[in-house]
């Protein structure tokens, strides 16, 4: 019997993959920050992997917004993932967005 079984998302759970950032980045001003640098309160971005049932605003696919202090991380298939709650969620990017705020990625 294999050691790997379908995982179905309850509730109100979220299944996110946050991208690994390659080191350094910049800011809009230009300003190099070193992979070391952390900044404190900053929110970061992932893909929506997996959705529990009673999710009403995410779907798989999404770029979703979350503050890094409100996940619990989990090793699926031998991948880091995120679970968060869709309360937690402070943002969506998706294309189907119709009502917005005229801000775009």
């Amino acid at each position: 019997m294999s050691d790997r079984l379908p995982i179905k998302m309850l509730h109100d759970r979220v299944l996110v993959r946050e991208p690994r950032e390659d080191g350094e980045r910049r800011s809009t001003g230009g300003i190099l920050i070193p992979a070391t640098a952390t900044v404190s309160k900053r929110l970061s971005w992932g893909e929506v992997v997996a959705v529990g049932n009673h999710v009403r605003a995410v779907e798989t696919g999404d770029r979703v917004l979350f503050s890094p202090d409100d996940r619990f991380e989990v090793e699926i298939a031998g991948e880091a993932l995120m679970l968060l709650r869709e309360r937690d969620l402070h943002a969506v990017a998706a294309e189907r967005n119709d009502a917005n705020t005229g801000l775009y990625l």
